[in-house]
């Protein structure tokens, strides 16, 4: 899966949706993800699901643009923002409690699940 249409994209909106993440971006790209990922700002400081100012630290993110995002097939997901700030989402089996880690809607409308 191709996430290079994602660089350079503004992250306009976060949305919690019961048991999953969706990230919206210019454009109409949408990535949803069922597995929650990990925040690491500029500095390292990483805070996961369930831990405080988690979803401060994704919400601090609306108004970013992509830097970079990277897909690597049944390992990891990664997009990191211009501040510096990183989500990272492991695709292991073992860190996986669903059959679908998430999907991407890129500009096109395709649809990809992973």
């Amino acid at each position: 899966m191709d996430l290079s249409s994602l660089h350079s994209e503004e992250l306009y909106a976060v949305e919690f949706v019961e048991k999953h993440l969706q990230l919206r971006f210019a454009d109409d790209a949408l990535l949803t993800l069922y597995i929650w990922p990990e925040v690491a700002d500029a500095d390292g400081i990483s805070v996961g699901y369930g831990q405080s100012g988690y979803r401060d630290a994704l919400c601090s993110l609306i108004g970013e643009s992509v830097s970079e995002s990277q897909f690597h097939d049944d390992t990891a997901l990664t997009v990191e923002f211009e501040n510096g700030t990183l989500l990272a989402l492991s695709l292991r089996d073992e860190d996986r409690d669903a059959t679908d880690a998430g999907s991407f809607r890129n500009m096109n409308g395709e649809v990809f699940d992973f």
